[in-house]
């Protein structure tokens, strides 16, 4: 156990972070997991989220397997729970290394003992680059990939890195974009190229291609289709051009793939990277691993309704076999009309940008009453869920409810600590995130 595996483990834990039974003595991060607390049996303090450990296990072994079948490596974007105990957890499954969004998640990680990391964004200019150095001098050991879709950033970081000695290598990807950053044509993708190859030095050189799809999805699922593919034609036809210039033996990686479309980049780069015997496809799906009932529900309705998970010689249905991990949970506070229940749990718990929260079961006196199929929420407000209920519905003031949730990337960054669950709901472990 790392010195700072100990720490975190040690950290305690009151009634200050949510969840946590009020006016029950503080714990240590590693004794939460023993209490068998529930989130409906009246000692956890509401609203709290919570992982299913069964269904993030199989969801982890499903993405491995599926990854492997395609000769393929994965980064998962740990933005999603930043939570560093989950994101090691991942390694120990076979993940290539970790993807993180900006220069303050890549701190987190590196503190924790991590040390392969794909940077998959533009961080800025000079000082952004300044900082970037300052945090990569304390880890020598680091191997750091970064986006550049700009001449401007190759040079902001080329400066940063002449004016250290004390630096690990940093690896360049040039990223390809659609309705978010990356170059937009092959011509400015030369043109970067160029710049790099220019002033690359061993400690300062090009490492591969990059790309985010999801960026090109619109509304119309055949044109999205379209945008992926002319994005990924660009990887396709770039990476020979790549070739010409340093030759075939530099292993360079391409790096694409997000939680809906993983499928379509696998089937559309597979045959150029495999051409490349020194080069490697790289996904960065993230949120696979804790999927919901919302965006990314529909995203695997979608994968199947393409040509389903492939993996071997079988296809097998992706929206049967990953399963929704996460939990709100949330008390009824009040009844105030016939069809109408509130509950306490909003727009400071959960996310709503890519749909509401969805009613799943109602809990009474510490045990499961019913499912709630009929009831939605219709509203959020800072504090409270507004929900739509039968004439004849069962609710009452008291009841506690379980809610799936869409989008994880922006409900977990409202928690401080994500409990896990055993299959008799009870929580048998607590993980950290760290936000900032």
């Amino acid at each position: 156990m790392s010195d700072l595996h100990a720490a975190t483990e040690n950290v305690l834990i009151d009634e200050r972070v949510r969840g946590f039974p009020p006016g029950h003595p503080p714990l240590p991060l590693a004794a939460v997991g023993m209490q068998r607390w529930k989130p409906y049996d009246g000692r956890m303090a509401l609203p709290l989220i919570s992982l299913d450990r069964q269904a993030f296990a199989g969801n982890v072994e499903l993405m491995m397997a599926y990854v492997k079948s395609h000769g393929a490596d994965i980064a998962p974007h740990a933005k999603t729970p930043m939570s560093t105990a989950l994101a090691e957890a991942l390694l120990a499954a076979g993940a290539w290394g970790t993807t993180v969004a900006d220069i303050r998640q890549a701190a987190v990680l590196l503190r924790a003992g991590q040390r392969r990391l794909i940077l998959a964004n533009e961080i800025g200019g000079v000082a952004a680059a300044r900082r970037l150095a300052a945090l990569l001098g304390h880890y020598p050991d680091a191997e750091l990939h970064i986006f550049v879709d700009s001449t401007a950033l190759v040079e902001a970081l080329r400066s940063a890195w002449q004016e250290r000695g004390d630096l690990p290598p940093l690896g360049l990807l040039v990223e390809f974009g659609a309705s978010r950053a990356g170059l937009r044509s092959a011509e400015a993708a030369v043109a970067t190229l160029d710049a790099i190859l220019a002033v690359e030095t061993p400690a300062f050189r090009l490492t591969g291609i990059a790309a985010y799809e999801g960026a090109a999805a619109t509304a119309d699922p055949e044109e999205t289709l379209l945008r992926i593919d002319a994005l990924m034609a660009m990887i396709s036809d770039f990476l020979p051009t790549i070739r010409t210039c340093i030759g075939r033996e530099r292993p360079l990686f391409v790096t694409a793939g997000g939680s809906v479309f993983f499928d379509v980049v696998v089937a559309r780069l597979s045959a150029a990277v495999a051409a490349d015997p020194a080069c490697r496809l790289v996904l960065r799906s993230g949120a696979i691993f804790f999927h919901d009932h919302g965006i990314y529900e529909r995203g695997l309705a979608g994968l199947d309704a393409r040509c389903g998970l492939r993996i071997g010689d079988k296809t097998i249905s992706a929206a049967a076999g990953f399963r929704p991990a996460l939990r709100l949970w949330a008390e009824v506070l009040s009844r105030p009309e016939p069809r109408l229940a509130i509950s306490g749990m909003g727009m400071r718990d959960v996310a709503m940008d890519q749909g509401l929260p969805r009613p799943l079961a109602l809990y009474r006196n510490g045990a499961y009453l019913t499912d709630l199929e009929n009831a939605d929420v219709f509203r959020l407000n800072d504090q409270h869920a507004f929900l739509t209920l039968d004439d004849d519905s069962d609710v009452s003031v008291g009841d506690v409810i379980e809610f799936g949730i869409s989008h994880p990337c922006t409900c977990l960054d409202r928690h401080a600590i994500l409990y896990g669950l055993d299959p008799d709901h009870s929580v048998t472990a607590a993980y950290l995130t760290s936000f900032g």
